[in-house]
């Protein structure tokens, strides 16, 4: 069953019944830890009545000085390290203080949240980190789920109501929906919409979520539309971008990596050493990305699970972060990545994707059309990278400078390139030029073992061991 299907027939319970659900159940018994944007999350579950039997404290370490004494210092208020430390302490102390007297009936949680909500002057950003360390069941042992929010509210006010719901969501989604993980990333958002909260980071880990594959939580925030991304490493942690690409220079590679192959980490290769000597990004730090887009995880219809963990599996292995984005242009990508660096961002393609970037058939939703998207693409000095593309039958290479352009655009396509902001890659390895996604998939379900030279070989042998892409063993 996909997700979309399971959103539809899912009863939606308002806040109100979901603060009230979890107050009347005489198991759950936690602490509340919010700073920032007041303590709107406990107040629901003082406000719909019953909060005795649930609320163990409620505490609200707003001063910098009195947090940094309860929970230790931290780099940053707002982050990760700070949050975790909010829940590891009250948890502990629910346990160490509770567990002898009540241990048996109750299952211990504690909340926190550390939130910078708009400011007086509305120059800050408007994000926060929220989760829920948990026992399922009395005696249990712990289970977590952490959340990154952006709060997208133009006002204060609004933007502690929208955090209030999605706390109140959040534990009644650990507490009573922690055996169906994707029923509880699908009611994180009931009550709000995603143009006033985005969740662009989830976590889950313990014991109720051993089975748990981060990954495809992550897929399925895209999917759900609670983001237009999400990012795992190499090892399938979760990343939160803001974090990741923090003050650093960015290059991505789109792609469908079915399977990566030679060819992509070789334009990858490329790219970085000319964007590498750019003089302003010469001696920074650069982070490189792989990027699928939902576009294509659905280019034959519904996302098939398997085959985006073959593909998830197979950029790991060359030790690449991965990008899901729901960013189908271009310039979309480029804003997005813009929010999370001053630093320069670089997009490396092949030919054929650069001559589909020029398709006007692609820009008819908007109103200024082609002129209108790369306005918006290259207005931070974001940069194109180009590969060549062979035609194996003639031998002939398409490249920036014969790439066809219709008469319509050929000047814009030369104004381009004479800024400097669409490059060739002329340091290509041309062994790499014969390699194609499509043929190399063609020769593992043929059972030609040729394929295994047209990629990295550790991408070979986790196709190999896990019979991804339609390989059979000999």
């Amino acid at each position: 069953m996909n997700a979309i299907g399971m959103y539809q027939r899912r009863d939606v319970i308002d806040t109100h019944q979901k603060a009230l659900g979890v107050n009347l159940d005489p198991r759950r018994y936690g602490t509340f830890a919010e700073i920032g944007a007041g303590q709107e999350v406990v107040r629901w579950f003082f406000r719909v009545g019953g909060g005795a039997g649930t609320i163990a404290k409620s505490i609200s370490a707003y001063d910098m000085q009195v947090s940094d004494a309860i929970y230790g210092r931290a780099s940053r208020y707002v982050c990760r390290e700070r949050l975790q430390a909010m829940l590891d302490y009250e948890h502990r102390l629910n346990l160490d203080r509770l567990r002898e007297v009540r241990g048996d009936t109750t299952a211990f949680f504690a909340f926190a949240d550390t939130v910078s909500a708009r400011n007086f002057k509305g120059t800050n950003e408007c994000h926060g980190w929220m989760g829920i360390k948990f026992q399922a069941h009395p005696r249990d042992d712990d289970s977590q789920i952490i959340i990154h929010v952006r709060m997208l509210d133009g006002e204060a006010a609004l933007q502690q109501e929208a955090l209030g719901i999605v706390g109140v969501n959040l534990i009644h989604g650990a507490l009573m929906l922690n055996h169906e993980p994707e029923l509880l990333v699908d009611s994180l958002l009931d009550g709000l919409t995603t143009s006033r909260i985005e969740i662009d980071m989830i976590e889950f880990s313990g014991i109720a979520f051993r089975h748990v594959d981060n990954r495809l939580m992550s897929l399925k925030l895209v999917e759900l539309g609670l983001s237009g991304a999400a990012m795992f490493a190499a090892d399938g942690t979760v990343l939160q971008p803001s974090e990741f690409f923090y003050r650093k220079a960015i290059l991505v590679e789109r792609g469908s990596f079915r399977p990566i192959c030679n060819v992509n980490l070789d334009m990858l290769r490329c790219a970085h050493e000319k964007f590498s000597q750019l003089p302003e990004v010469a001696g920074k730090e650069i982070v490189q990305v792989m990027e699928i887009t939902m576009n294509n995880l659905k280019a034959t219809g519904e996302i098939d699970m398997r085959d985006f963990l073959a593909r998830a599996d197979v950029i790991a292995a060359c030790g690449m972060p991965v990008l899901i984005s729901d960013y189908f242009r271009y310039f979309r990508l480029a804003a997005y990545l813009s929010r999370y660096t001053k630093e320069n961002i670089a997009i490396t393609m092949g030919a054929a994707s650069l001559i589909d970037l020029f398709d006007e058939k692609y820009y008819t939703g908007l109103e200024g059309g082609v002129l209108e998207s790369f306005g918006r693409l290259f207005k931070n000095d974001l940069r194109l990278y180009c590969y060549p593309l062979l035609n194996t039958d003639t031998g002939e290479l398409t490249t920036c400078d014969n790439l066809p352009v219709t008469p319509e655009l050929s000047k814009l396509y030369g104004y381009l390139l004479d800024r400097g902001v669409i490059n060739a890659l002329d340091n290509y390895d041309p062994n790499c030029l014969t390699v194609f996604s499509r043929e190399v998939l063609r020769r593992i379900s043929d059972g030609d073992s040729s394929w295994e030279s047209m990629v990295p070989p550790s991408v070979a042998e986790v196709i190999k061991s896990k019979c991804y892409f339609g390989y059979l063993p000999q």
